[in-house]
């Protein structure tokens, strides 16, 4: 059975991608900070029929980080898909700053989330994917890694950093005839199930995007997968 990684993993879009790829016969690790939230989301999983399991670690302690999935490949035997969506949703890791406002300091943070936590992730996958000659990794960012949006100055330089190596090594990978997929989705809309009906703002629900992270597995001539409303 193939294994799907969630680096991220969280009650919304992480439970979405991960019910997704468990229909397809995936079994899931479930990465992030917090061992009670991941077992509840495993639990939940298992009792749709999911194999599931949560791995702490968190994407600013690198060493953490390689840790966890060295567990999740000793755990299920291998990891087959790589997906790095860490999101500092609640506000309460880091400052969201406006472009005119960006400092070096207020910067440096969004990148080791975002560039430096994939980076990260995928040295500790790419090895044993090269060797088997297959293997998806999947990156996100907000769709201002595309088009910057100022009041999340810092946060889409981040983004914007990520997006550039994950196309880069994906279409180096691709050259090489490696059989490892690189794509990256962009998300644009609100993530959220309880958007209301006349909000101006567009929204999707995570159930709505995570069949795209099907797409960014399945269609490997594609790098990037931009969600729109």
């Amino acid at each position: 059975m193939p294994t799907i990684a969630i680096v991220g993993a969280g009650p919304g879009l992480g439970l979405a991608i991960a019910r997704t790829f468990g229909k397809e016969g995936f079994s899931v690790a479930l990465v992030s900070r917090t061992q009670a939230k991941l077992d509840q989301l495993a639990a939940q999983l298992e009792s749709e029929g999911i194999t599931a399991k949560g791995f702490t670690a968190d994407v600013l302690d690198r060493p953490s980080l390689t840790a966890a999935l060295q567990a999740v490949k000793e755990h299920f035997g291998s990891i087959d898909v790589l997906e790095y969506s860490p999101a500092d949703t609640a506000g309460g890791v880091f400052e969201t700053v406006d472009v005119r406002h960006t400092t070096p300091e207020n910067v440096q943070p969004q990148v080791e989330y975002y560039l430096y936590g994939a980076m990260t992730a995928t040295a500790a996958v790419l090895p044993e994917m090269l060797d088997a000659g297959s293997g998806t990794i999947i990156v996100t960012t907000g769709g201002g890694s595309i088009n910057p949006v100022p009041m999340f100055g810092n946060v889409n330089i981040g983004g914007a950093a990520l997006r550039n190596w994950a196309i880069n090594l994906g279409s180096a990978l691709a050259a090489d005839g490696t059989g490892v997929h690189l794509a990256h989705v962009a998300i644009s809309p609100w993530i959220t199930d309880d958007a209301p009906a006349d909000s101006s703002i567009p929204s999707l629900s995570p159930s709505e995007i995570a069949p795209r992270y099907w797409d960014a597995h399945t269609i490997r001539d594609v790098h990037e997968i931009a969600v729109k409303k």
